[in-house]
């Protein structure tokens, strides 16, 4: 089985977050609100919803059509990625809705101490000590609160990953690809993250791989 590469923990270049930030994510961020609805059937949110690492707010803005109740208090680190989210949210009418904030996990100042949902897309690869994750999670999240995470799963090997590059990124723009690729290498693997929730003391979340290349983690606390 092949090590964790991890890689830096924020996208904070210009042209690396530009190329996120208008990348085509539209399967695999469709695919977090359609698990989203699966595994929460019937949810009504009214209220604010935790978001961690939302990067350009894609999945924000998807979460918010598909919840027209909700709001979203958006956390990310890279400044840059955030000024594509500004930016984004208001050519979709939904900055009124979605509000952004710099920082980063576990010093992270937010507009309210806890809430009843938290979601996260592709933020737990990218952190050097995933614990800030789940600890920020537990010093958030209200008694039951609904808890959905979604990211990549580590390939078995280099050549599996690069299988999987050409697979799905082969067409996108060079610095897309890498950051595909490290991504990939970065990710944790199931068995990884039950360690890291037993550990953190939340193993009543369960762990479901949904495709060949992301995992979910989700529950209600």
């Amino acid at each position: 089985m092949m090590n964790r590469i991890p890689e830096p923990e924020l996208m904070n270049d210009p042209v690396q977050t530009h190329a996120y930030a208008h990348a085509d994510f539209e399967t695999p961020h469709q695919l977090f609100i359609d698990c989203f609805h699966e595994k929460f059937p019937g949810l009504e949110i009214n209220d604010a919803v935790l978001d961690l690492g939302c990067g350009p707010c894609d999945i924000s803005r998807r979460f918010a059509r598909a919840y027209p109740q909700s709001t979203l208090h958006a956390v990310d680190g890279a400044s840059n990625m955030l000024s594509h989210a500004r930016q984004l949210n208001q050519e979709n009418a939904l900055d009124h809705r979605i509000q952004l904030i710099e920082g980063l996990l576990p010093d992270v100042s937010l507009p309210q101490s806890f809430y009843h949902t938290i979601i996260s897309n592709s933020l737990l690869h990218h952190l050097h000590h995933p614990r800030v994750l789940w600890e920020t999670i537990q010093q958030c999240a209200k008694p039951f609160a609904n808890i959905f995470i979604m990211d990549l799963m580590r390939p078995d090997s280099e050549s599996s990953a690069r299988t999987l590059l050409e697979k799905y990124a082969a067409t996108e723009p060079e610095v897309l690809q890498q950051d595909f690729y490290h991504s990939l290498l970065a990710a944790f693997r199931p068995e990884e993250i039950s360690q890291q929730l037993e550990a953190a003391g939340i193993s009543t979340l369960q762990i479901d791989i949904i495709s060949d290349r992301h995992m979910i983690i989700y529950g209600s606390l």
